[in-house]
């Protein structure tokens, strides 16, 4: 194989066969038979998913969001300002996307919307991709459409929180700081460490990352969030008493 082959697949112009990639694998001498199999499991070759559709429509980080969570083997999520996307109503969604300045074209809107609730179907799924969601208390507060809505919302929460694929942990108002407070990021963990990847949300899009070293500070940075946050249990209580109060 040549040089200008093994450049071209590197740099993703070129596709690779499953019987190249474990060659390259042997020239390299790369014994990570976890990697192996996960990169040769890619080699098949790119199937269309129902986020394809929205391609040209949205953002595309938004279309990238969501082909990332299907083909993830778990998720993480921390929530400091809003519910997780996964979870969201069809009317908090389309409060939330009316709020954008400038205001959205009311297609557009729509097209969010779709979109956002078609996502919900990796933990819905049978079985439901394992899914950790960390939100911090002041975002169960916020009445985004209205106190309807938001009661809604929340008992949407409650009954995501009883999949056995679901664990919601709240971080207490309480809570004496937490790393990362202020960010809204996704961890998504794929068959091997080496392929994992965090999205994390910004003003100008999501920003993507898998740099092994920011990878392991980030788990890191989620172990430490976890052991502030209530337990499951503690955290449908206090779900529970909040949309007991609106």
């Amino acid at each position: 194989m040549d040089r200008t082959m093994i450049s071209n697949i590197e740099s993703g112009r070129f596709g690779i066969s499953e019987e190249r990639l474990r060659r390259l694998a042997s020239i390299y001498e790369c014994d990570d038979t976890e990697l192996i199999d996960a990169l040769a499991a890619m080699t098949g070759g790119r199937v269309r998913g129902w986020w394809d559709e929205y391609r040209g429509k949205i953002p595309p980080d938004f279309v990238d969001v969501a082909e990332l969570e299907h083909h993830a083997k778990s998720l993480r999520t921390l929530q400091t300002a809003h519910i997780p996307g996964l979870f969201q109503t069809e009317d908090h969604a389309r409060a939330l996307f009316d709020l954008f300045v400038p205001p959205l074209p009311r297609l557009e809107v729509e097209l969010r919307v779709a979109h956002r609730l078609a996502r919900h179907g990796v933990v819905a799924a049978d079985p439901g991709v394992p899914y950790a969601g960390l939100i911090y208390e002041a975002a169960l507060h916020l009445r985004i459409g209205g106190r309807h809505v938001a009661k809604a919302q929340l008992k949407r929460l409650l009954e995501e929180s009883e999949r056995p694929n679901v664990r919601l942990l709240v971080i207490p108002l309480t809570a004496e700081g937490f790393p990362m407070a202020g960010d809204t990021m996704m961890y998504a963990a794929a068959a091997s460490p080496h392929l994992d990847t965090v999205e994390v949300d910004s003003p100008i899009g999501a920003v993507f990352i898998d740099s092994p070293t920011q990878l392991s500070n980030f788990r890191r940075r989620l172990d430490l969030v976890e052991q502030v946050a209530l337990n499951p249990e503690k955290s449908r209580d206090r779900i529970l008493e909040i949309a007991g109060e609106l």
